[in-house]
């Protein structure tokens, strides 16, 4: 003898959706204290790094030259706090705005190989390749560029600075062993370029298909496409790539550190060795033996570095939200 299940009634029904809405709200008031926890702790974070920083570098503020050149914590020569920071800040901006020049053309045009001229199975491999070199621990890079890449570069410096020597009111020199700044560009650069490649290729294959397919109807060839419905579309992604590339090329440390022969001068002598240095590079090369008043003149000069990074941020933010309503944020 089989029995059926009877169907269930009306009210068993209500009452197992409410219990099944129960649930889901329960779930979902879990999840949005989450995400409010998340965004809270973030700024915690930020602040408790910005007051950190600020309260640890006040005594270097705030110290006299005096006592400043009496403890023995600035470079030969420096009587200002000032005086270090500024060459700091300079060779930080001027060897990541050089790799960000050398990256940013290459890594898009690499982006629109991978994402509208490359067969499919090509375009995995090179975008596997390329993301690839994320992974690459930045002290190899630094090993690469200094054993490798200075010895095979410097001779193209030689002739670039001799080249450009013959400028007039223009004195261009390069160092022999070929450990400048142009070399850490290069390899920061190199470093950066996975960063600017992702973001853009994924930003142009969003590209509306109906938009590229109108450009063909009007008799575009594949490059007018590339410049009329793809670029204009990607424009804001590509900024935000590139952003993001700058603040990690602000940052590197070791690669810098292995690579160029430092100065803490403010000069445009790319090509010469003990000309500038990074401020990520400098505290990491005095902070073992620092103590004292000299580890507050290191976090003043991280300080600087904090501050720059947040104005870059805010920089790309600000360019982004211009131009939102001519590319793909929206």
């Amino acid at each position: 003898m089989t029995t059926t299940a009877s169907p269930p009634t009306l009210a068993e029904g209500s009452t197992r959706r409410r219990r099944v809405r129960g649930v889901e709200r329960g779930f979902g008031r879990v999840f949005r204290w989450i995400s409010t926890g998340s965004g809270i702790l973030l700024l915690v974070v930020l602040a408790s790094v910005a007051i950190f920083l600020v309260v640890q570098a006040m005594p270097a503020l705030t110290a006299g030259s005096d006592e400043l050149v009496a403890q023995n914590v600035l470079p030969q020569g420096m009587t200002s706090l000032w005086q270090l920071i500024v060459p700091l800040v300079f060779g930080t901006l001027l060897a990541a705005l050089l790799a960000l020049l050398i990256a940013t053309p290459i890594a898009v045009g690499i982006a629109l190989f991978i994402s509208h001229y490359a067969p499919r199975r090509v375009a995995a491999a090179v975008g596997y390749l390329v993301d690839l070199l994320a992974a690459i621990p930045s002290v190899v890079y630094g090993l690469w560029g200094g054993a490798v890449l200075a010895p095979f570069i410097r001779t193209f410096w030689i002739w670039l600075a001799e080249t450009l020597s013959l400028l007039p009111f223009l004195e261009v020199r390069a160092t022999a062993t070929g450990r400048s700044i142009a070399t850490a560009a290069v390899v920061l650069a190199v470093m950066i370029l996975p960063i600017i490649t992702a973001v853009s290729r994924e930003v142009f294959k969003q590209t509306p298909r109906l938009h590229e397919e109108a450009a063909l109807a009007l008799g575009a060839t594949e490059w007018e496409v590339i410049k009329t419905a793809v670029l204009p579309f990607g424009r804001s992604g590509v900024i935000s790539a590139a952003m993001l590339g700058l603040g990690r090329a602000l940052g590197e440390t070791m690669a810098v550190l292995m690579i160029l022969s430092p100065g803490i001068l403010v000069s445009f002598q790319i090509f010469d060795a003990g000309q500038q240095q990074t401020i990520a590079a400098f505290i990491a090369s005095q902070f073992p033996e620092a103590a004292g008043l000299r580890v507050n003149v290191l976090i003043a000069t991280g300080l600087a570095l904090f501050v720059i990074t947040m104005l870059v941020n805010m920089a790309a933010r600000w360019i982004v939200s211009r131009r939102k309503e001519f590319s793909g944020a929206n």
